[in-house]
């Protein structure tokens, strides 16, 4: 077959997807977007976390909101969903990972991955708009500084990176960013609703420019619809089949053909095409360590809350996640929030027991420290005001360590499960998230002058850790024995397709991954030729 229908399909559009439309068109490529989120206007976005058909995707139930959950046996998984994929309700954080992420042994050699990523990070900068450096001090910002002083890493107290325009709070002003090529933009109003969904249209979402300035550059974005299959096609290129998502009835599968594909759809849904595409046999030369180095960013999802809501101390108010601080070398934590009503997530939270026990253990430290003081656990494990009365704590690490996906058989559908993989075991809880979440816990209760405790979660009393930055599991590797994807991003055997989203990443960064994923994908468009020009990039060796 010499004639396609596209020259690329590109499944998903948050980080790596975005940036692969922009880039492509720009070299004049043909590009068709598929998405299986909705798109989102500003005023779509609901307006608390309580909105839940505009909050939570669960399409069967008809719930086309922002916020995907998903379960593995040894992992709870927040993700994003829409047009913008995880940049719509991301905490807008933009680190850059420190040197341990570009020295792992999975990818060192093959590569001078600093240095060589060094522009492209500069460019994602550029592109997301980032400032590095929160531009607000409030009560949350001294109650982190203070908790870090106290746990004695004062020095490593910062304000984050933030992809945000704050211009004038409330103010609708022309594209700032790109010379006017852009969307209209309002100043941030510190609602604290990021991870819901900023209704402002200050938060600086892959709308607001990567696939803003694709569309007008041509790329042509599908929403709604569900890349179902995958198939290479004799004599080369790919048959790409595509449903409504979330339908019962009347699926509306179409299908297209294309020279190339890149597979964007976030770790989740990249991994689970791939695993079913090999085990149907239509990618039949995907490597076999597919699935192998899947990371959770040695994650825990941690905080403290106040018994009432201490008003004097604003609690929701800011963007999402504003401060960070180092526990040890290889141990971030950052402040969370959520803007005032958005108290779903609270629904999570309950006492924090020590991770170090059984499971009935667990639930008889829960039993007991709720007998003990039932008003006062009642009080703390209240939704009311949930988000106005505490502080999450997000706690990363650079650790090494793994679980390997692979599929299984549930109730009649193959579905992804887990193994502890390669490395240190995942941890099902962090000692130093406890002790972070503790010391926040007292700067409150002595800044705010309320009683506060350190909460945990339920998933991590039943030994499931959360994690927002699920990665690997089709790495980049040296060869197909060691990882699915070449320095280029190519799958080793079938070199006309390409993961560039959070499934590509080796390491734990130990920091938010979003800018590290656009930069690796600003390298890995940039050795992409021009349509119609002589590839560069060497051949993959034979397999």
């Amino acid at each position: 077959m010499t004639e396609f229908d596209e020259d690329v399909v590109i499944v998903g559009s948050g980080f790596g997807g975005s940036v692969a439309a922009l880039r492509l068109r720009e070299k004049g490529y043909r590009v068709r977007v598929y998405e299986a989120g909705r798109r989102f206007a500003d005023e779509d976005f609901a307006r608390t976390s309580w909105n839940v058909r505009r909050y939570l995707w669960a399409p069967a139930l008809g719930c086309f909101g922002v916020q995907r959950i998903h379960r593995l046996p040894h992992v709870m998984i927040l993700a994003g969903a829409g047009v913008g994929g995880g940049s719509l309700n991301y905490a807008n954080t933009l680190y850059q990972p420190g040197p341990a992420f570009f020295e792992d042994p999975q990818w060192h050699g093959i590569a001078e991955w600093e240095d060589e990523l060094a522009p492209h990070y500069a460019t994602a900068k550029r592109m997301l708009g980032v400032v590095e450096h929160y531009p607000h001090t409030g009560p949350v910002e001294r109650i982190m500084a203070g908790a870090a002083s106290d746990l004695g890493v004062g020095d490593t107290f910062r304000h984050a990176p933030v992809g945000v325009w704050f211009g004038r709070p409330g103010e609708r002003v022309a594209d700032p960013f790109f010379g006017g090529e852009g969307p209209e933009r309002t100043g941030c109003t510190l609602c604290g609703n990021c991870m819901v969904g900023c209704r402002v249209g200050a938060k600086n979402t892959l709308m607001k420019n990567y696939l803003a300035l694709a569309e007008r550059r041509g790329a042509v974005i599908e929403a709604l619809r569900t890349v179902t299959e995958v198939r290479e096609l004799v004599g080369g290129g790919f048959a790409i089949t595509t449903r409504r998502s979330g339908a019962w009835f009347r699926h509306g599968r179409r299908t297209v053909t294309a020279r190339e594909v890149v597979l964007a759809a976030g770790t989740w849904g990249t991994q689970q095409l791939l695993h079913r595409m090999k085990h149907e046999g239509l990618l039949p030369r995907v490597s076999e360590t597919l699935g192998r180095l899947t990371r959770t960013n040695s994650e825990a999802l941690d905080g403290a809350v106040a018994t009432t809501v201490p008003d004097s101390l604003e609690l929701a108010r800011g963007v999402a996640i504003t401060t960070s601080f180092h526990v040890d070398e290889r141990t971030h934590v950052e402040n969370v929030r959520y803007g005032p009503g958005s108290n779903l997530m609270g629904a999570l939270a309950t006492v924090m027991v020590p991770g170090d026990r059984g499971l009935g253990r667990r639930l008889g430290s829960v039993i007991a420290q709720t007998l003990r003081a039932p008003i006062r656990q009642l009080r703390l494990g209240s939704l009311r005001r949930w988000s106005e009365r505490g502080i999450i704590a997000l706690v990363m690490q650079t650790a090494d360590n793994s679980l390997t996906l692979s599929l299984r058989r549930r109730f009649g559908r193959l579905t992804l499960t887990s193994a502890q993989g390669h490395g240190e075991p995942n941890p099902s809880h962090l000692p130093q998230a406890h002790r972070a979440a503790a010391a926040i816990a007292a700067r409150m209760q002595a800044d705010g002058g309320v009683p506060a405790a350190a909460r945990g979660s339920w998933p991590e009393v039943f030994g499931i850790p959360l994690t927002a930055h699920f990665l690997g599991g089709a790495v980049i590797s040296s060869s197909a024995r060691s990882g699915v994807i070449d320095r280029y991003h190519r799958v080793w055997g079938h070199p006309g397709l390409h993961v560039v989203d959070g499934a590509a990443v080796p390491a734990n960064p130990g920091v938010n991954p979003s800018l590290t994923i656009t930069a690796l994908a600003e390298r890995a468009l940039s050795y992409w030729p021009h349509a119609g020009a002589e590839d560069q990039r060497p051949e993959q060796q034979s397999l």
